[in-house]
């Protein structure tokens, strides 16, 4: 005799199986991209467009090292892979957005898309203000307090594990905004709160620069500040969204109360 599935478990293996296809789809993008860049420009070429900022602050002739047997080869695949999930991001994004939209409500599922969008684009702008300003300023304000009878050779291994950390680090705290957002539009704090609390996100974002970047003034105050500066930028967006979001309610409110009285003297 066999035992039928009841309704909630069918419901539960149909969202585990939404969930693997939508795993899959974001994957082989990923995987698509990988081998595009494996081809052209090739992993190599990737690589020392990465290692640029680190070159510019060594001394003229001098390279990286690579201390182990296969570490030349593993680290620019790994690089590779890298670009290969910054430039799938949107779409991986969008499949995460796919999977949770049929629980959404018809106004969350139109603020998806634009937040899904403008998380790309701030995570993106944060590994940009990370490479083209952050890195060139640390490495050449490092490189001014080596000795000269040391000749610095930095590891490739550990400058990428450098890299991605920072990338991340920069990436995360470029969102900072959309998370205010989220936070006050979704209730659990207020733009008064917020305000009130800009104290302890200024110890806040210096305790994590310090935790987060090397043992460095430069880096810490260059992660830290842009997170406070993006903390107020979001405070901002918040409290302008919640004025129209208040406003739009007003409106319908006076609309329904209109047509009501015209019903009435109908």
């Amino acid at each position: 005799m066999t035992q039928e599935a009841s309704p909630s478990q069918d419901t539960f293996i149909s969202h585990l199986v939404e969930l693997r296809t939508r795993l899959l789809k974001a994957v082989v993008a990923m995987l698509a991209v990988f081998i595009v860049l494996f081809i052209y420009p090739g992993p190599s070429a990737i690589y020392d467009v990465l290692a640029q900022p680190m070159l510019a602050s060594l001394p003229e002739g001098t390279r990286m090292i690579a201390t182990g047997v296969i570490t030349p080869f593993m680290v620019p695949i790994k690089v590779t892979m890298l670009a290969a999930f910054v430039i799938a991001l949107p779409v991986v994004l969008y499949q995460a957005w796919a999977f949770v939209a049929p629980g959404l409500y018809k106004h969350e599922q139109r603020l998806a898309l634009p937040l899904i969008a403008s998380s790309t684009a701030l995570f993106l702008l944060g590994m940009a203000f990370c490479y083209f300003f952050v890195f060139r300023t640390v490495f050449h304000f490092i490189a001014g307090f080596a000795p000269e009878s040391i000749t610095p050779a930095p590891d490739i291994e550990a400058y990428v594990s450098f890299v991605l950390t920072m990338f991340v680090a920069f990436g995360v705290t470029f969102e900072v905004p959309i998370a205010v957002i989220l936070l006050v539009m979704s209730g659990m704090v207020t733009v008064e709160k917020l305000r009130a609390a800009r104290g302890y996100v200024v110890v806040g974002a210096f305790v994590i620069a310090a935790v987060v970047t090397p043992p460095d003034v430069v880096s810490q105050f260059m992660l830290a500040v842009p997170l406070c500066l993006l903390f107020e930028v979001g405070v901002i967006l918040a409290s302008m969204l919640k004025k129209k979001r208040a406003e739009r309610v007003d409106e319908e409110d006076l609309d329904d109360s209109t047509d009501e009285i015209t019903t009435r003297n109908d």
